[in-house]
């Protein structure tokens, strides 16, 4: 559940739902090489997640003509993650996060996940705008909290706008720069530089 705490390496550890997991340099994984990626769950048992900047050439209008309206530019489908390529998350940004909509999950302040079998037409006054992910990035249990102690993950704080940029190939550099000090250096690390 959110905001209970779980036992990782013997002390409790709040959940990430609604943080930034962004690559480091020492991840060197093709499926996250910089990747900026928005948890959408993280409990006791795993965690869920799905990379924002790993756009496709596929138009939302192909896949999902009725939700095509509502989608941000780029309004194409993202790959969230190399977990069920063919399914589908949908997140969306609400206009007033406060008022209830069915189907609506939050995952923090003005966005969540949406059901994707709600009438979109319905969401029109409601949604500010919608991302579709084409799988998802999963971690089982303790798998996440290893691979943040080995090195392989920034946690930081998203701000609403980061799952909506227009320029997703640019999130990474951004949200590294916006951290200021050694971690903003961070974002002119070269891509091709190898890393033991």
């Amino acid at each position: 559940m959110q905001g209970e705490g779980q036992a990782i390496g013997g002390r409790a550890m709040e959940s990430m739902t609604g943080r930034l997991l962004v690559a480091t340099p020492v991840l060197k994984d093709p499926n996250f090489d910089r990747t900026v990626v928005l948890l959408v769950a993280h409990e006791p048992g795993g965690a869920l997640g799905v990379v924002l900047n790993r756009a496709t050439e596929v138009p939302v209008a192909d896949v999902l003509g009725d939700w095509s309206d509502l989608a941000r530019e780029p309004a194409v489908l993202f790959e969230g993650g190399p977990v069920q390529p063919d399914s589908a998350i949908c997140l969306a940004r609400m206009r007033h996060p406060v008022t209830p909509v069915k189907g609506f999950h939050r995952v923090s302040g003005a966005v969540g996940t949406i059901d994707l079998s709600v009438d979109p037409e319905k969401l029109r006054d409601a949604v500010g705008g919608i991302r579709v992910f084409a799988g998802y990035s999963g971690w089982g249990a303790g798998q996440l909290e290893r691979e943040i102690e080995e090195g392989s993950w920034f946690v930081l704080d998203a701000l609403p706008g980061d799952a909506f940029v227009d320029r997703p190939d640019d999130l990474w550099p951004m949200v590294l720069r916006r951290q200021g000090g050694m971690m903003a250096a961070v974002a002119h690390f070269p891509p091709d530089v190898a890393l033991n």
